[in-house]
């Protein structure tokens, strides 16, 4: 037989042979995540996933992995390390007043200016540290009106036209930033009933507010309180007080702490000003507008805020929307395309972009509302997501992104799912949830010490968290355990 033959026969086999590349592998489901989705009786195509190594081979699982879908808190991870690679791990944001009179006998005849620059966690205590400072320094009587000055990030107010996301406006993670944003303009309060009355009691340091209490008694138990709860009304009464007023029922000899962001903002910045500074044992005639700092103010005072680093562990822990928010603007703020743009969320998705495009990452079907994953518009696909998360398993800055990661099984949104699994320590994930939406996305360790990207993504009608989380948990600790 020629060698010829031998060749030409060989080559004939090879086309006749099953094929079970590693592309085709790549397609198969494990039969426990199959076995999952069908007791969740949820579809295969709900699901968009790709599992790959974290610095070279090719995916050893994908699934629909080119979709663009919805990511939820997922997409905080985008932000987070574009943010983390852009501005660098020690950026540090400042909050500054400024005068344009000087200080003369323990006053300032003139206007102050309080100047905003995106402190994603600027708390009314940070605020009493700056207030000192000015007292530190003599200053006792404020004789004009204090400005504020949100213009680090354009238009000034977006909360004011937002339309509203969900039924609870007044939550916490509803909060739209801007770029004087104090404790993120929450209120607490608790409320406390007995057999004869309910009483509120002011928790956060205001000045002038008053409680209209309109709330009447039950007899449910305490976990159920919210279900006769009337979400509370905020105004500004004839006197010039902030008038909260509450309504519906509350349980007997029960108590609860709220923290809701139902006081406008200029309104709530005042009252917190005046409370604290007269804590410092000063005095203030004047009101708050809006406005800019003019160029040749006088600076008096000044604060940073945590390092990138340190701030991104908290947005990424803890999902933390309004910071994730306040960061994803920042990247536009700080860019020089800021020039180009009236928006600095148009900006930050320039920077984005531009940033995929330098890193050879597509963004065809790429959309970023905001940056925090609270989004009904944002789409992006497990392909794009995890090669984001390669370029950052391949920095100088992934030991601080990694950090920020929620560790399954021990902390941040991850601590109490997968224990006493094969995952439980050995993996860093972001998690992601919204209506019809459960996603995660990180880094998984097996036991062999090799490291994978894992992301997964569920969108569905059917996908809520009791359903599809089980079936995202299987993938993670699949990897974790060695694709056993």
């Amino acid at each position: 037989m020629s060698r010829r033959y031998l060749l030409i026969a060989s080559f004939l086999s090879l086309l006749s042979a099953p094929i079970s590349t590693s592309l085709a592998a790549q397609e198969v489901l494990p039969l426990s995540v199959e076995s999952l989705l069908k007791k969740a009786n949820l579809p295969k195509s709900a699901l968009s996933l790709i599992i790959m190594p974290s610095h070279h081979g090719d995916p050893i699982l994908r699934q629909q992995a080119d979709k663009s879908v919805l990511p939820a808190s997922t997409l905080k991870l985008v932000t987070s390390f574009i943010a983390l690679d852009e501005l660098g791990p020690n950026f540090r944001w400042k909050t500054q007043i400024l005068s344009d009179a000087p200080i003369k006998q323990n006053a300032i005849n003139g206007k102050l200016y309080l100047k905003g620059g995106g402190d994603p966690n600027f708390t009314w205590d940070r605020l009493s540290l700056l207030l000192r400072n000015l007292r530190q320094q003599g200053l006792r009587d404020l004789q004009g009106d204090i400005v504020l000055d949100r213009s680090y990030f354009q238009p000034t107010r977006p909360e004011l036209k937002a339309p509203v996301f969900d039924e609870n406006p007044d939550a916490y993670y509803n909060v739209i930033p801007d770029a004087l944003l104090i404790h993120s303009n929450v209120s607490a309060f608790s409320l406390q009933a007995d057999g004869n009355m309910i009483e509120p009691k002011l928790l956060t340091p205001l000045d002038g507010v008053v409680f209209k209490n309109q709330l009447s008694r039950s007899n449910a138990v305490c976990n159920d309180w919210k279900n006769t709860w009337i979400p509370p009304q905020s105004k500004i009464n004839p006197q010039g007080e902030i008038e909260i007023t509450l309504a519906g029922a509350f349980p007997k000899n029960c108590q609860t702490t709220l923290y809701l962001n139902i006081v406008e903002r200029n309104a709530y910045i005042a009252s917190l000003i005046r409370a604290l500074w007269k804590e410092l044992g000063g005095t203030w005639q004047g009101q708050v507008q809006d406005g800019v700092t003019p160029s040749g103010a006088l600076l008096l005072a000044q604060r940073e805020s945590e390092s990138l680093v340190e701030t991104i562990r908290i947005i990424n822990k803890f999902s933390d929307n309004a910071m994730a928010r306040l960061l994803f603007l920042t990247l536009g703020a700080e860019s020089i395309l800021a020039k180009n743009f009236t928006d600095t969320s148009q900006t930050a998705n320039a920077v984005i972009r531009a940033w995929l495009s330098k890193n050879n990452i597509a963004d065809l079907g790429l959309s970023i509302e905001n940056g925090s994953g609270l989004s009904r518009t944002d789409r992006i696909s497990p392909n794009q997501l995890a090669s984001i998360l390669k370029v950052a398993a391949n920095s100088y800055w992934y030991p601080e992104f990694a950090a920020s990661l929620p560790i399954v099984g021990v902390d941040g949104s991850m601590r109490s799912r997968l224990k006493s699994s094969a995952a439980e320590a050995r993996a860093r994930i972001k998690t992601g949830t919204l209506k019809n939406v459960v996603a995660v996305a990180g880094y998984v360790r097996d036991q062999q010490q090799n490291e994978w990207i894992i992301v997964a993504i569920m969108n569905s009608d059917e996908a809520g968290i009791s359903r599809a989380r089980p079936i995202l948990d299987e993938l993670i600790n699949w990897v974790a355990n060695g694709r056993h």
